[in-house]
């Protein structure tokens, strides 16, 4: 069997007058993130690992923030849209493992949400979406609440 692995980064500004989505859930909260699309930071941040992997590029080369089809677009499409460009080319999700960097809202009470979402959206097992939270003890952007970070891991497999 053919293993790989990628690795994915986002970062993405908290402003006032959006809505706060976050693993293809919308949590609560009195800021957003700016982006192009709904910028939801984690899953932009996987789609770029599961890219990666494959080989094929990141995502603002397969969803260019330039193009209008894509403004303001649900990142659940773009995740979907991923996996079947990782399929194209004979693989599939192994696992995931991803951390957010947040100090507000606390994200722990979403996470099984997200990983439903997300497992769903990869046709992977639940226990295949491993999602933490954390935060920078008030240290940088992320501790100044100026914006939220995710980082992500994945294997896929050559099927």
């Amino acid at each position: 069997m053919k293993i790989r692995v990628g690795f994915g980064y986002d970062v993405h500004q908290l402003v006032p007058g959006r809505e706060l989505w976050i693993g293809g859930i919308r949590i609560e909260h009195e800021m957003g993130l700016l982006g192009h699309s709904d910028a939801d930071v984690l899953i932009h941040a996987i789609c770029d690992a599961l890219l990666g992997a494959a080989n094929m590029r990141d995502i603002g080369f397969h969803f260019p923030d330039k193009d209008p089809h894509y403004k303001n677009i649900d990142s659940k499409i773009l995740l979907r849209k991923t996996v079947e460009l990782i399929a194209e080319k004979g693989y599939k999700v192994g696992n995931v493992d991803a951390t957010v960097c947040a100090e507000r809202p606390k994200l722990n009470p979403h996470i099984p949400a997200m990983q439903q979402v997300l497992s769903e959206i990869m046709h992977t097992d639940l226990d295949d979406v491993s999602i933490k939270a954390t935060t920078t003890e008030k240290l940088g952007f992320t501790g100044r609440e100026e914006g939220i970070a995710a980082y992500a891991v994945v294997l896929i497999e050559k099927y």
